[in-house]
């Protein structure tokens, strides 16, 4: 079975706090810096079946790249397929932090979704 995977930005205070908070409950995850070595498109598509399948929430929609791409608009009449490539190839487009292990995947940083999804595993 995989090691857990966290991908992170070093910068991104919202990373930051989803880094603590895995540490602080002895959570152990390979971390990876999502914009030098973004997620798989594998990866990603079992990040869009966490999210519902719906595709904008796996974007970082506050972000420049997001904005400067013009994302808001292009994704309106962009396939699943493309879109899933763009992320793939741009971590920066990508919500973070971007928690995958075999059991669970988990986008951006809300503790009480990371509270559910560890104390169901323990």
């Amino acid at each position: 079975m995989p090691e857990p995977t966290i991908y992170h930005y070093p910068n991104c205070s919202t990373c930051k706090r989803a880094l603590g908070w895995l540490m602080e409950r002895s959570v152990s995850a390979r971390t990876i810096n999502i914009v030098d070595k973004p997620p798989s498109v594998a990866e990603l598509k079992r990040a869009l079946e966490a999210v519902d399948g719906k595709i904008g929430k796996l974007f970082n929609t506050s972000g420049q790249a997001y904005r400067e791409g013009n994302y808001k608009e292009r994704l309106v009449d962009m396939s699943e397929r493309d879109a899933l490539l763009e992320l793939s190839q741009n971590g920066k487009l990508i919500k973070r932090p971007l928690f995958i292990a075999s059991d669970v995947v988990l986008v951006g940083f809300r503790p009480d979704e990371y509270e559910n999804a560890f104390s169901a595993k323990a």
